[in-house]
């Protein structure tokens, strides 16, 4: 009985159309996990190529995810006092994409086939679904998912051992779920919920994407670039000179022009003249992204930033000119044992999510001012950790204007004060570079959050938390 059950929570259960048929994807419905190179034709030569994939077919997985969700979605219809028979045409569903590269995966004991030791999830979430009735004029939404970033709302599409930075061979195992995702964006799924064929349409964004995977998909340079943003054009230089007026200018569409740009260099221009043309992208952009900004990472970036201004006070570096490595290493053991000491918080090799949380905090501040030798520059920390605690939340909530309108409201005033403080006080640090995050946070938040309504509900965080449980199942 429980391989019947499994049977049925699995993709590949249940019978499926679409209209118009999606092209090049086979119409049969009961597809299970398939190997993730199906639909590609070339051999990859350094892994056994039977092993390195494994995928459900991106159709199936979205019908079976509907179908996890029936109750849900007739329920939705009752409340919002539809009738059932009445509603069979008009649904869409809006779907978060995510995708996210794991370190070291290796087995503990393991006697597997030779594959790469790092892996990439493609995974997506069904955010909401709304319905538009024949009669009406607005579309009435029939579900939200309460936890978007849980890993129980975070399916798993697509399994790779690969290197994310392995750019071939990530785009030819992706290869296939791009081309099936761009067959369903121009057709309709009929489907029975509730005994009743009905239509959906899919909307797909990809926003659950760190920066690095962002830059991957979207064919920019990488972090380190001089161009700083994801989302708009802004140079480093620029971005700290002025860190709080840019808008949005950058999407796949765009990046694409510019890919044609410098493939053909139409304007006939040097290097340096292109470069400056295409603003950081080069290779083809191959997947299309959502630009926004990533909540998970940017919690993760800032706090990073934080732990390195903590060490600059504690060495009083705002006096100093070029201070030695050694006086540099003194103040951040000082600040690790600090901080181990008062707030239990131990030494990571890498920033992560959890130790972000717990050294944002005024608590940890305190800690932090006891090693700072002046007053004024308390005063100063304390300031600043208190506006980004300011500002930390409508990012992070998955519903700013329900969770937190009064930061929402103060944003704009916010992060006014906090760039103010970096480019005054801390001028030491930010005199022409900014790190990316805090020039998303600083810029762009406010506009994401009037187009898309939320930050947080959109973040990463269930992908990571799944790998997780990917790395746990691997390793037993």
């Amino acid at each position: 009985s429980l391989r019947a059950a499994e049977k049925e929570l699995l993709p590949g259960f249940h019978q499926f159309e679409w209209q118009p048929a999606l092209k090049n994807v086979s119409t049969s419905c009961n597809v299970g996990i398939i190997n993730g190179l199906s639909g590609w034709t070339s051999s990859v030569d350094d892994s056994p190529a039977d092993t390195i994939t494994r995928r459900f077919r991106y159709d199936v997985a979205l019908v079976s995810a509907l179908k996890d969700l029936e109750e849900d979605i007739m329920e939705g219809l009752r409340d919002s006092g539809m009738e059932d028979c009445a509603c069979t045409s008009g649904f869409s569903v809006m779907i978060k994409e995510s995708c996210d590269g794991m370190g070291d995966v290796s087995e503990k004991h393991g006697g597997g086939p030779v594959v790469p030791e790092k892996a990439v999830r493609f995974s997506i979430t069904i955010m909401s679904i709304s319905v538009l009735a024949d009669d009406e004029e607005e579309a009435v939404t029939i579900f939200t998912e309460p936890k978007p970033n849980s890993e129980l709302s975070c399916k798993p599409l697509c399994l790779m051992f690969v290197d994310e930075s392995d750019h071939e061979t990530l785009t030819a195992l992706l290869g296939p779920i791009v081309a099936e995702r761009n067959a369903m964006k121009e057709s309709r799924l009929i489907l029975s919920i509730g005994g009743l064929p009905r239509s959906f349409r899919f909307h797909f964004r990809g926003t659950g994407y760190d920066e690095k995977m962002v830059r991957e998909m979207e064919g920019l340079e990488a972090s380190g670039s001089t161009y700083v943003c994801t989302l708009c054009d802004s140079s480093r230089a620029e971005a700290s000179r002025n860190m709080v007026l840019h808008s949005i200018t950058r999407s796949h569409d765009e990046n694409l022009d510019r890919y044609e740009i410098w493939k053909t260099n139409p304007f006939s221009e040097s290097g340096e003249e292109l470069g400056d043309r295409i603003k950081g992208g080069f290779p083809s952009p191959f997947m299309e992204t959502q630009p926004t900004l990533d909540a998970l990472h940017c919690d993760i970036g800032n706090a990073t930033e934080f732990y390195k201004i903590f060490q600059d006070e504690i060495g009083e570096v705002y006096k100093k000119v070029n201070p030695s490595r050694e006086e540099r290493r003194s103040w951040r053991a000082a600040l690790d044992k600090q901080m181990r000491k008062t707030v239990k918080l131990k030494p990571v090799m890498r920033m992560n999510g959890n130790y972000a949380r717990r050294l944002m905090t005024q608590e940890a501040v305190e800690m932090v001012c006891e090693l700072v030798p002046s007053e004024e520059r308390r005063e100063a920390l304390r300031e600043l950790m208190s506006v980004f605690l300011q500002m930390k939340p409508v990012w992070r909530a998955t519903c700013p204007t329900k969770e937190c309108p009064d930061q929402l409201f103060h944003y704009t005033f916010n992060f006014q004060s906090f760039a103010d403080l970096l480019s005054s006080t801390f001028k030491y640090r930010y005199n022409g570079k900014i790190t990316n995050y805090l020039h998303k946070t600083l810029a762009h938040v406010p506009e994401i959050i009037e187009r898309d309504g939320s930050i947080g509900a959109w973040a990463s965080e269930g992908s990571e938390s799944a790998n997780k449980l990917f790395r746990r199942f691997r390793m037993m």
